[in-house]
């Protein structure tokens, strides 16, 4: 029979491995953001907000807060890294006011988590308060950062289309949550349970939604293409006949 410890230990490797994903999934974007030179009209705040969260969860990882999380600390730190290059790599491409603004974000941030790491060590003296103080500011950060696919959730119902939303990405979302569930539940973590346990529920709503409107989202989409191939076909012939000019047809985006 598999022991509790090495139950744990599996699913937190196949945790790991998937939450890298997860982390890495942007690449594409910023090779682009890297290439153009520009940020052009994304927003900082998921990287930010992804780094926040990192470092908190490190935080709760180490020995003196919570002994026998180095699942925790080894996932959480290379997102650290890799969100730390995302976000030096959007100040490098962000125009003056759009840089200030992230550079003060990461400043704010670093400087939160060191307070938030000094009271801990000094002011408590327990690994069961400490746990309590790190582990509820990861959830409240934790729920915030997996609450953000609502938005796409709700675009997806208004357009009925799936079109934004990464059919891979979704997956990938409910299984990480499925993983660090499963985790914090053979040795009870309830830190690591809440935020865990909602993200696996979002990104089952999400797969859901995908389900639901994939079928419609392949007809927009055909449409859309027929128009867009067609779009150039009608011809008005005005004046002289050897003078044509074209009519494009309005295309419709869904």
């Amino acid at each position: 029979m598999v022991s509790e410890d090495t139950a744990r230990i599996a699913v937190g490797v196949l945790g790991n491995i998937i939450a890298l994903i997860l982390f890495l999934s942007p690449v594409p974007t910023f090779i682009q953001i890297w290439k153009k030179g520009s940020v052009e009209q994304y927003s900082p705040a998921p990287y930010l907000a992804t780094f926040l969260n990192c470092m908190l969860w490190i935080l709760y990882g180490l020995p003196i807060v919570h002994p026998h999380s180095m699942l925790i600390i080894t996932i959480n730190g290379s997102g650290f890294i890799i969100e730390l290059a995302y976000v030096i790599l959007f100040i490098l491409h962000s125009d003056g006011k759009k840089r200030l603004r992230v550079l003060v974000m990461l400043l704010v941030e670093f400087a939160f988590v060191g307070i938030v790491a000094i009271l801990v060590m000094t002011v408590v003296h327990s690994y069961e308060r400490r746990s309590l103080v790190v582990g509820s500011l990861c959830v409240f950060f934790g729920t915030l950062m997996y609450a953000a696919p609502l938005s796409v959730m709700k675009l997806v119902i208004t357009t009925r289309s799936v079109e934004y939303m990464p059919f891979f990405l979704a997956l990938a979302s409910f299984a990480n949550g499925i993983c660090w569930t499963s985790y914090a539940l053979i040795r009870f973590d309830l830190f690591i349970t809440i935020p865990n346990c909602l993200g696996a529920l979002f990104g089952m709503g999400q797969l859901i939604l995908y389900a639901t409107f994939y079928k419609s989202t392949q007809r927009h989409l055909e449409e859309r293409k027929r128009k867009s191939e067609t779009g150039f076909a009608g011809v008005v012939v005005v004046g002289d006949s050897n003078k044509i000019c074209s009519a494009p047809q309005s295309v419709v985006l869904f």
